[in-house]
C-alpha cells in the first residue's frame, strides 16, 4: 500500500519525469549513498539538474551544482569535528543554507538559532546546546558578545573557511548530523529538540500529496529557516528540486513584489505574513500563485476566508509543532467548509483526542490532543521528553474532531483557564473577537482573580482609523458566547509582542 501512495504521489507531483537515464542513476544514488536529509537531498538535486538555479536571495542567486560545491568545501574547512554541534544565526539567505548542509556534510550538529532571541539568551542556549562553534550574519555581532568559550565565524570568517579549503568530493559520515531545533521560548529559555531524518520517500509524499507542490517549483520561502515550518519547507523544496527565493526579512510589499518578480508559484510562510499581506491594498498584478502553505501558529478562520477570496482558494494549514512534524492539514476546500479546523491528518499519520483516562473522546468533544506518525521528534538535547500514549505524542493542546474526520484546536492544555469553576478556552474566545471588522489582531489570555480564581483578558489591535469600546467587545463575546467566556479585561495596544517566527509573547502583555 505504502508503495502504491509513495508512487502515484510522486507522479503526480512530477518527480517521476522522464530525464537523462545517467543523471537519474546518479541521482538515486546520491540518496542511497547520503540517505534522505539536507546533505541527501541536495546532493539528488544537484546530480539530476545540476545547472538549475536552487537559491535566489537578497544579494545573489546560485545553482545546485554551486550550492553543493560551496557546501562540501565549507565541511572541509569548519573548525569543528563529526558530532559536535554548531550554532547557526541567520536569517534566510544562501549562505543560511550552505551553513546547514555544511555541518550535516561533516557530521556534526547544526543547531537553529532564533533570531530574535535576547544576547542572555543566546549565551545560555549556546551553553546549554554545548556549541563547538557558532556562524552568524554580521547584524549579529553585538548580540553574539556573550556567548563564551564557542568559535565565532561571522561572514567575512565564513567565506575564508570556503575560499582556504580543497575542492574534492565529500565521503558521507559516519554518523549523520542531526538537526536541533529550539523551541519558541515564548515561556522562557528555548529547549532543543532532536529532528528526524526521513528515512524514506513517505513524509514528503504524505505532506505534497495533501499540499500539491510540484517538482521544479518556484518556492518562495517567507517563514524563518530556523523555524520548524521554514526548515521544513527547505527540507521539502530542495527534494523537489525547486528554486528557492529567500528574503533576510519579511517586508509584505516587498515580498509581493518578489513572488511576482520571480514568478513564484508557491509560498511557505506563517500566518501572521498571510495576515501583513491582507493589510496592503488588493494588488493591481497578483502573483500566480497556486499554493500558499502556512503553519506554525492558530490561523483565523476568517483571515483564511479573506485570503482566499483575495488570493483564490490557494490556501493550505499545517497543524503541528517541533516534537509532532505535522498532525493535520486543511485544504483550500476545508478552509471553505469550515474556516476554523485544521483539516485532516495526511497519509500515514493519526491524530487521537483523549480524555484524562487516556480513552478516545466522542467526535465533538474536548479532550488532549495526540498525534502519531514516522516523524516524532526523538527528545530534547536535556535528555527530557514529552507524554507518550501508546505509540502518540501529546502535542500539548486540547481540540476535537467533527463527524468528518476534521481537526480543530480548541487550545492550549495550559492556557486553559478555570473561571468559576468553568472551564474556558481563551482561543475560542481569541478566534470570535478576530473576525470583528475593526480588529487587526488580538490575544486573549488568563489572569489571576480573586473571586473566581480566574478570568480572561483581551488584547486588541485595532486596524487605522477604526474605534472600538470596550462594552462593544464583551457584548459581541456575550451574544456568541456563555456568559464566563465575556473578557473582563479589554485593552487596546497598537501592536502585540510576537517573537520572530510570529507567536505572540504572552508574558510581554500588560498585565
Amino acid at each position: 500500500m505504502d508503495a502504491v501512495f509513495v508512487g502515484g504521489t510522486m507522479l503526480r507531483r512530477g518527480l517521476l519525469n522522464p530525464g537523462s537515464p545517467v543523471r537519474i542513476v546518479q541521482q538515486f544514488a546520491a540518496l542511497g549513498r547520503w540517505g534522505f536529509g539536507l546533505a541527501g537531498e541536495l546532493r539528488q538535486a544537484a546530480a539530476r539538474s545540476p545547472r538549475q538555479i536552487a537559491v535566489v536571495d537578497d544579494q545573489r542567486q546560485i545553482t545546485y551544482a554551486q550550492l553543493l560545491a560551496r557546501a562540501e568545501r565549507l565541511a572541509r574547512g569548519l573548525p569543528v569535528k563529526p558530532g559536535e554541534r554548531v550554532g547557526l544565526l541567520c536569517r534566510n539567505s544562501a549562505r543560511m543554507i550552505e551553513a546547514l548542509i555544511g555541518v550535516t556534510t561533516l557530521g556534526a550538529d547544526p543547531v537553529l538559532m532564533n533570531t530574535g532571541l535576547s544576547p542572555n539568551q543566546l549565551a545560555t542556549a549556546a551553553a546549554d546546546q554545548g556549541l563547538r562553534a557558532l556562524l552568524f550574519d554580521d547584524e549579529f555581532a553585538g548580540r553574539v558578545a556573550l556567548v563564551e568559550g564557542v568559535e565565532k565565524i561571522d561572514e567575512a570568517r565564513f567565506e575564508e573557511l570556503i575560499a582556504g579549503a580543497p575542492v574534492a568530493r565529500s565521503a558521507p559520515p559516519e554518523r549523520p548530523g542531526r538537526t536541533i531545533v529550539l523551541t519558541s521560548g515564548t515561556t522562557g529559555v528555548p529547549k532543543g529538540a532532536r529532528r528526524p531524518t526521513p528515512g524514506g520517500f513517505r513524509p514528503l509524499c504524505s505532506v505534497i500529496d495533501r499540499i500539491p507542490l510540484r517538482a521544479r517549483e518556484r518556492v518562495l520561502i517567507a517563514a524563518p529557516l530556523f523555524h520548524t515550518w521554514g526548515f521544513a519547507g527547505l527540507q521539502i523544496a530542495l527534494a523537489l528540486r525547486a528554486t528557492i527565493v529567500l528574503r533576510r526579512r519579511f517586508e509584505p510589499a516587498a515580498v509581493l513584489d518578489d513572488l511576482v518578480r520571480h514568478s513564484c508559484t508557491a509560498m511557505i510562510a506563517v500566518p501572521v505574513m498571510v495576515q501583513q499581506f491582507m493589510e496592503l491594498p488588493d494588488p493591481d498584478r497578483k502573483p500566480a500563485l497556486r499554493v500558499v502553505a502556512v503553519s506554525g501558529s492558530a490561523l483565523p478562520g476568517g483571515l483564511a476566508t479573506r485570503f482566499m477570496d483575495r488570493y483564490g482558494d490557494v490556501l493550505y494549514n499545517l497543524y503541528g509543532s517541533t516534537e509532532a512534524s505535522w498532525a493535520s492539514i486543511a485544504t483550500p476546500a476545508d478552509l471553505r467548509h469550515a474556516p476554523n479546523t485544521a483539516g485532516k491528518p495526511p497519509y500515514g499519520t493519526r491524530v487521537a483526542v483523549l480524555g484524562d483516562d487516556g480513552k478516545p473522546v466522542p467526535a465533538g468533544a474536548v479532550g488532549r490532543l495526540f498525534v502519531g506518525n514516522e516523524m516524532l521528534f526523538e527528545g530534547y538535547t536535556n535528555g527530557a521528553s514529552k507524554t507518550m500514549h501508546e505509540g502518540l505524542l501529546a502535542t500539548g493542546d486540547l481540540g476535537h474532531v467533527d463527524a468528518a474526520g476534521r481537526v480543530y484546536v480548541d487550545g492550549r492544555e495550559d492556557d486553559m483557564i478555570v473561571s468559576g469553576g468553568e472551564n474556558v478556552y481563551p482561543a475560542e474566545v481569541e478566534g470570535l473577537l478576530a473576525d470583528l471588522p475593526q480588529v487587526r489582531e488580538c490575544a486573549v489570555i488568563g489572569v489571576p482573580d480573586q473571586e473566581y480564581g480566574q478570568r480572561l483578558a483581551a488584547y486588541l489591535v485595532l486596524r487605522d482609523e477604526e474605534t472600538l469600546d470596550p462594552e462593544a467587545v464583551r457584548e459581541h463575546v456575550r451574544h456568541h458566547r456563555a456568559r464566563f467566556s465575556v473578557p473582563r479585561d479589554v485593552i487596546f495596544l497598537d501592536a502585540l509582542p510576537r517573537n520572530a517566527t510570529g507567536k505572540v509573547v504572552t508574558r510581554d502583555l500588560p498585565r
